[in-house]
């Protein structure tokens, strides 16, 4: 089964939900998910 991660549009929604005040905490909850099974930009290496 393949890992699926969150859309670049899905995880720059769910950061302007984190960053606004009127969002419910239920929200920012879900925002909160969606970003963390976003793939990280960089990857490091061990040399």
């Amino acid at each position: 089964m393949a890992c699926k991660k969150t859309s670049k549009k899905v995880a720059s929604t769910a950061s302007k939900v984190l960053r606004s005040k009127k969002s419910s905490k239920t929200s920012k909850t879900l925002a909160g998910t969606a970003l963390s099974q976003r793939q990280p930009k960089h990857t490091h290496k061990k040399k």
